[in-house]
């Protein structure tokens, strides 16, 4: 076979797997018009689009339903898998990944395997030595495009927990203390970085548990915190990551780990879950509460995303008084409105060099 027909060749099957993998992608938010979709993304016939369609149908990615120009299409489930754990002392979250979690993840890259391990063992072993609860219950569902896996346990309920621990007025300011990264409920055993690193590193990552939820999105300006319909009992951690993406472990440790030892030094921190309520962030009270064990980081960055307006007192808090009496820190601030950048610089004018701003994201006006 000539080298140019072997090119061709291998041309036709990049495109054809990126055609596939466009419709697993897109099946789910388009299934009657997913056709006419891949037909104008790629600029090929109905006819070409129809073949995929098809040979997904007989390898089991994909379901169709009804006739010709009423037919659907849907994502197939390939995985449907719970189990029921005793959180007893004999369980062990590496076995349990193993035996029980690993099998039922199929051919997936190594890079979204190790992704798994890590974020399953975390809120495995977060269940076994904190949860307080008598069992733990997993579910993994699984299509050609995606892979959800939702763990559960029947404690005390994590933002309770550290609500109680650290004498938090509210159960939303046990989120916010958990999305700055650092913190455990018992620092002889954890570092306390395991579910900050986790929800990074999934395409979606939520927790239910008591009165509120948690939200993290990646690709999304910031997250978010629900009030549930009604109380729930224990903690249920969901997660969600596409069979195919270049995001790794590594990647996600390396956007806040310096220096040899790999020090997480740096955090985010979304100051919108301060806010309770709706009320606005004027007072230093809530600026300190913001402020609540930031200088365990050498950087930290003040996510303003969903915050409109800020007062004077608040921002005099973190960005005079606070950067004042922690000269050796980086405090940045990212996604501010032009009145909340305006009281930043006020107070900052009078504060140390070590207070700047970084714009990695649009100022919304």
């Amino acid at each position: 076979m000539g080298s140019k027909l072997r090119r061709i060749i291998n041309t036709g099957r990049s495109r054809g797997e990126d055609v596939r993998r466009f419709i697993l992608e897109n099946v789910d938010r388009h299934p009657t018009v997913i056709a006419r979709r891949v037909a104008s993304h790629f600029q090929i016939t109905r006819q070409a689009v129809h073949k995929h369609l098809s040979g997904l149908v007989l390898d089991g990615s994909l379901t169709e339903a009804g006739q010709t120009r009423g037919r659907t299409y849907a994502l197939a489930p390939q995985a449907d898998w719970n189990q029921t754990y005793s959180l007893d002392a004999a369980l062990a979250e590496d076995v349990v990944w193993m035996r029980g979690i690993r099998p039922e993840l199929g051919q997936v890259p190594d890079n979204v395997l190790r992704i798994w391990q890590h974020g399953l063992t975390q809120m495995f072993n977060n269940a076994i030595d904190h949860s307080e609860g008598t069992k733990i219950h997993v579910e993994i569902r699984r299509t050609a495009a995606t892979t959800e896996m939702i763990v559960a346990d029947d404690g005390v309920g994590i933002f309770r927990k550290i609500q109680s621990r650290m004498g938090l007025l509210d159960e939303r300011h046990a989120i916010l203390e958990l999305s700055k990264g650092k913190l455990t409920t018992d620092p002889t055993r954890h570092t306390g970085e395991g579910i900050f690193f986790t929800s990074r590193m999934f395409d979606s990552f939520d927790i239910v548990s008591g009165d509120v939820s948690f939200s993290h999105t990646t690709g999304e300006e910031f997250d978010w915190i629900r009030d549930n319909a009604q109380s729930a009992t224990g903690t249920t951690v969901w997660m969600r990551l596409a069979n195919r993406t270049n995001r790794t472990t590594k990647k996600i440790f390396d956007q806040y780990v310096t220096g040899e030892n790999y020090d997480f030094s740096r955090t985010v921190v979304p100051v919108v879950l301060a806010q309770y309520a709706g009320d606005p962030l004027v007072s230093r009270s809530q600026a300190k509460r913001v402020l609540a064990r930031v200088d365990l980081f050498h950087t930290v960055v003040f996510d303003f995303s969903g915050v409109t307006s800020i007062g004077q007192a608040f921002a005099d808090e973190i960005f005079r008084v606070f950067a004042t009496a922690h000269p050796d820190m980086e405090l940045l601030f990212v996604h501010a409105t032009a009145a909340v950048s305006r009281l930043i610089a006020r107070a900052r004018s009078t504060a140390g060099a070590n207070v700047r701003s970084r714009a990695t994201g649009k100022r919304r006006s």
